[in-house]
């Protein structure tokens, strides 16, 4: 498969994410089967240390995402993009006295969206089924424990949302990740 993705492909993987999460309560064997692998791995780190396995799961899946992300993508072709639409950004800034410039320097700068878009979205094919499994996981771990705060106030979701944005991008200056 080449680097640069296919919307074809992120569309289906989308479309079993969502048969995933419909079906979750509905399908034993899917719950089954996510429960049966994390409830001893994962699992076993939160009921160990609920705020440092929790830590350490969002690391881990934190490092999968971002490794992903760095060999899933043609990385020297993002940043050449990267780079020219700095440029561009710089030349339409420069010609904000020539409104029909401006336009046309915009309208070039539309046409990088969607070369990027599709370079950027295949580590989407490789997660998303992972990533969906974990929260509905996480949903089914959390509601059994009742109404558990992180340092008093965050649930285990923001907890995962912050966590994982702070580690991303700790992560992504590591890896040198675009």
């Amino acid at each position: 498969m080449d680097k640069e993705g296919s919307f074809k492909k992120i569309f289906i993987v989308m479309f079993i994410v969502l048969l995933i999460a419909l079906f979750w309560d509905k399908v034993s064997w899917i719950r089954g089967t996510v429960n049966a692998i994390l409830n001893p791995t994962a699992g076993a780190l939160l009921n160990w240390n609920l705020t440092l396995g929790m830590i350490l799961i969002v690391l881990l899946i934190t490092v999968l995402t971002t490794l992903v992300q760095k060999y899933g993508t043609d990385q020297k072709t993002l940043r050449g993009l990267k780079k020219e639409q700095k440029e561009l950004q710089e030349e339409i800034k420069k010609a904000k006295e020539h409104p029909e410039k401006m336009m046309a320097l915009q309208k070039k700068q539309f046409a990088f969206f969607p070369k990027m878009m599709k370079l950027s979205m295949r580590p989407i094919i490789y997660t998303s089924i992972p990533l969906i499994l974990f929260f509905r996981w996480f949903m089914d771990f959390f509601s059994s424990m009742g109404d558990v705060k992180f340092f008093g106030f965050l649930s285990w979701f923001w907890f995962y949302l912050l966590g994982s944005m702070i580690f991303s991008s700790i992560l992504r200056k590591v890896f040198k990740v675009v």
